[in-house]
């Protein structure tokens, strides 16, 4: 097995250095061969800059969450990513759908006999209610918003999946219930105050085992 994946990579570091502070990667399709036989692909949320997003929702969102506006619809956050009439966050899972089928038409150039698996985004935020506002300071009605833009991301990774004959990999499903706002004990995500070794708003050790039981379960269900 090949390892080339890279924490902050963008769908432009497959076919491109990036810059790191241990110094450039090489492009990550320069691994494949024409013997490669299977490629998992986890890409997409830094085109998007997901992280950056729930943060700038963090700070949006803290002093009414924390003052009792949550419950009256307050949504600083979307209103702050949809000003001008245009959802920001949307607008850039669409421009990155093109860069991902641009890629993945260049794995199947590379290794034609492999196997391709998209991996989906784990289930970050709960769908609403008032759950995170002591964990991460979110009101109820930016959490909708901000979930329902996590599975609009997983919807575009999806398609341009299917359009490429790849497989996709769903882990939002299994990790429903999971997300970073959920007991520490059963939680996949860690807020952006890790209690367990993650990067804020990554998967932790459960969240990284039940990801790759997810894949486990795809491959078998692709053979």
């Amino acid at each position: 097995m090949t390892d080339v994946s890279c924490s902050g990579a963008t769908i432009a570091d497959l076919t491109g250095s990036q810059s790191t502070s241990d110094g450039l990667n090489a492009a990550q399709l320069n691994a494949l061969s024409s013997d490669t036989t299977l490629v998992t692909l986890g890409i997409g949320g830094n085109d998007v800059d997901f992280s950056g997003v729930l943060s700038r929702c963090v700070e949006l969102d803290l002093v009414p969450s924390l003052a009792g506006s949550a419950g009256s619809g307050f949504s600083p956050c979307q209103a702050y990513y949809t000003s001008g009439g245009t959802d920001q966050i949307e607008q850039k899972i669409q421009n990155a759908a093109p860069l991902l089928a641009d890629a993945l038409s260049q794995i199947s150039q590379r290794s034609p006999h492999a196997r391709v698996l998209v991996v989906g985004y784990p289930d970050l935020l709960p769908p609403g209610g008032s759950g995170c506002a002591n964990t991460l300071g979110i009101t109820p009605a930016d959490l909708v918003f901000l979930n329902n833009e996590e599975l609009q991301l997983n919807a575009m990774l999806k398609s341009s999946a299917q359009a490429a004959g790849a497989v996709y990999v769903d882990t939002y499903t299994p990790s429903e219930g999971h997300d970073a706002c959920a007991d520490p004990a059963t939680r996949w995500v860690e807020p952006l105050d890790p209690a367990s070794p993650a990067a804020p708003l990554h998967p932790n050790a459960l969240g990284q085992q039940g990801m790759a039981d997810a894949v486990l379960g795809a491959l078998k269900s692709a053979s």
